[in-house]
C-alpha cells in the first residue's frame, strides 16, 4: 500500500532519515523494509543535485522518497519536488496559513500555486499529464509541529486541507517553551498531549521521529497511537551498532 493510503487510512507506516547523502547508505537503509525513507535538508549537507540522485535510488530499491525541505519557501519545495520526491516534510508550520502555503508550494493549481516546470518528476517533458494526476492523488505533505505556537493551533492545523499528517519535532518544541531538550518536563508533556488529543479527536496520522535506533520505542509510540513513526537515522544505525560491538570487543580482551 502506497504511503498516501496509509496515511488517509491512518494505518502505520514506518521510515527512517538520510543524512549522510551517498547511494550506499540509501541502497542499505532501503534492505531494511522500511516504507519510506526521508532526506533531510534542514540538518545536513545534502545539497539538491545529490538529494536528486538519492531519491532516485530509495524509489528505484521499492521505498518512497521523502524530503525535510529546510524551511517552508516556495523555491526549495517547487525543486525538490521537480527532482521527483514523493513529498515533503515541512518544518516549522507554526499556523493554518503556514499549513496552507505548505501545501501551495507542492500543488498545482487549482489546488496550489506552485509553478509549472520540466524535470525528473514530470520525466522531462514526456510525463507532464499523468504527474499532474499523481500530484494530486499520490503527494505527500507532511507538516512538523515543533513550537508551543503550533501546539496552540493545532486543531486549525489539522483542518487544513491536503495535510497528510503531522510530525511533532520534541527539540524544538521544548526550545520553544524555553527548556530546549527537556522534553520530560510536564508542561513539554501536556504540549505534546495535546497535539495527540487533537490528532486522535480528528483521526489525523499523528507522527513523530524516535531517534534512537531502539526498535521498543517505536512499540511504546504506536501503543500511544502514532501511525507515522520515522525509526532513527543512518548514522545512529552505524554508530550504535559499531560503538556497542566495539565495546563488547574490549570488554572480552
Amino acid at each position: 500500500m502506497k504511503l498516501k493510503q496509509k496515511l488517509k487510512q491512518n494505518t502505520l507506516s514506518i521510515g527512517s532519515w538520510i543524512t549522510i547523502g551517498h547511494q550506499s547508505v540509501v541502497e542499505i537503509m532501503t534492505t531494511a523494509g522500511f516504507d519510506w525513507l526521508t532526506l533531510d535538508l534542514e540538518h545536513s549537507v545534502i545539497e539538491l543535485s545529490q538529494a536528486q540522485d538519492l531519491i532516485a535510488h530509495i524509489k528505484h530499491n521499492g521505498c518512497q522518497a521523502l524530503v525535510r525541505v529546510s524551511k517552508n519557501e516556495e523555491v526549495i519545495i517547487k525543486r525538490i519536488m521537480d527532482a521527483g520526491a514523493d513529498g515533503v516534510i515541512v518544518p516549522m508550520i507554526n499556523s493554518a496559513e503556514d499549513a496552507r502555503q505548505a501545501v501551495n508550494f507542492v500543488k498545482y493549481p487549482p489546488v496550489g500555486k506552485r509553478g509549472v516546470g520540466l524535470a525528473r518528476a514530470q520525466k522531462y517533458g514526456t510525463g507532464f499529464d499523468d504527474y499532474k494526476k499523481w500530484l494530486n492523488d499520490e503527494s505527500v505533505v507532511i507538516a512538523q509541529i515543533e513550537h508551543i505556537q503550533a501546539v496552540e493551533n493545532i486543531e486549525a492545523i489539522l483542518d487544513v486541507k491536503d495535510i497528510d499528517g503531522i510530525m511533532i519535532g520534541p527539540y524544538d518544541l521544548s526550545g520553544s517553551m524555553g527548556f530546549p531538550g527537556e522534553y520530560d518536563r510536564e508542561d513539554v508533556k501536556a504540549a505534546i498531549e495535546k497535539v495527540e488529543q487533537a490528532c486522535k479527536s480528528k483521526n489525523k496520522p499523528l507522527g513523530f521521529h524516535v531517534i534512537q535506533p531502539d526498535y521498543n520505542l517505536i512499540k511504546e509510540k504506536q501503543g500511544k497511537g502514532y501511525t507515522f513513526l520515522a525509526f532513527s537515522l543512518d548514522f545512529y544505525f552505524l554508530g550504535d551498532k559499531v560503538r556497542g560491538e566495539m565495546n563488547q570487543l574490549k570488554q572480552g580482551l
